[in-house]
């Protein structure tokens, strides 16, 4: 599969690269840089970048603007994106051939070529192990690439405490540090929350209440979000923040949008993910994300997990 989507990068000139919305570090790392590595590798190719920017991952990369016509006989990869939902921009299915590059379950396959590896820590641990197997082929990497993907899989590992962490991604990442770059920056820029985010983290932590089973229940509405002048967007800074209590099994969190309700899922032992599928969602066993339309909802997707943490303690008391 890696041999496919090398000749194709290689055969096609234009090239566009999509992730996913609400974009993760993993989905920016991946995505730009796969995009560098090809601009290094191939100076004469057009590679893009697409979707909405994030601001807040601005300091990662910065993306192109592209009109239709660019579709127009390209090849489409789309990183780090389970299902064509999540997609960010629905263009992606307006190139010559389409190919999917995810880390995620593929209970959704799409694409003419799919290369997905649940065993992987991220899709940016994939994009190097794809550089590694085009060597022969005129891969190379530089130093920008090698910042993008170090970052993608410090994201998606939780600066290598998640359990998707294996020996596999400590020499990718060792492999990845040999280049120039700043680590100490990348660092600030990924984990330095404003003061404002830090006082609101005060306050879930303060009012934590984990239920038998272990589960923990944050709601945020809109009128919270207003009352600590944050978006939907900066709540993603501390979806971590249950990760180090120790009665905690495993944690969600409800933010409400102007249209939908946004959960994040996050555990450490209950699988998660099915949960997740049931609400429009999906993702890994222990980190996932979905979407409810209304706090009703959000309370049966409440019990379902409970349900899942009950059993898991059954099953671990056994």
């Amino acid at each position: 599969m890696k041999e496919q989507i090398i000749q194709l990068i290689k055969e096609y000139n234009t090239i566009i690269i999509h992730r996913h919305v609400r974009p993760d570090p993993d989905a920016y790392g991946s995505q730009a840089g796969l995009g560098e590595m090809i601009k290094h590798s191939f100076p004469n190719k057009t590679v893009l970048l697409a979707g909405e920017e994030d601001p807040s991952l601005n300091y990662l990369s910065r993306l192109d603007n592209i009109n239709d016509d660019q579709y127009k006989g390209s090849l489409v990869i789309v990183c780090d994106t389970a299902n064509e939902e999540r997609v960010c921009d629905q263009r992606y299915k307006q190139g010559d051939k389409l190919i999917k590059i995810d880390h995620h379950p593929n209970r959704e396959p799409y694409g003419d070529i799919v290369l997905v590896d649940t065993d992987a820590s991220s899709t940016s641990e994939m994009i190097y192990e794809l550089y590694q197997a085009g060597k022969q082929e005129g891969l190379t990497l530089n130093q920008k690439s090698a910042r993008l993907l170090y970052a993608g899989i410090v994201g998606d590992t939780g600066r290598f405490l998640f359990p998707s962490t294996t020996g596999r991604t400590f020499e990718v990442a060792s492999d990845l540090t040999k280049y120039d770059f700043d680590r100490t920056e990348l660092y600030d820029n990924m984990y330095q929350i404003p003061l404002r985010i830090a006082k609101f983290k005060g306050e879930l932590l303060a009012n934590i209440e984990p239920r038998e089973s272990g589960l923990a229940v944050f709601k945020i509405d809109r009128n919270l979000l207003e009352e600590y002048n944050l978006t939907a967007d900066d709540t993603h800074a501390f979806v971590g923040i249950a990760g180090d209590i120790k009665d905690v099994l495993a944690w969600v969190f409800f933010v409400e949008e102007e249209d939908t309700i946004r959960v994040r899922l996050r555990s450490k032992g209950p699988v998660i993910n099915d949960v997740a599928f049931q609400y429009n969602g999906g993702g890994h066993p222990m980190a996932s994300g979905a979407k409810v339309s209304s706090w009703d909802e959000a309370d049966r997707l409440v019990q379902d997990l409970n349900q899942v943490c009950l059993k898991y303690n059954q099953t671990s008391q056994a």
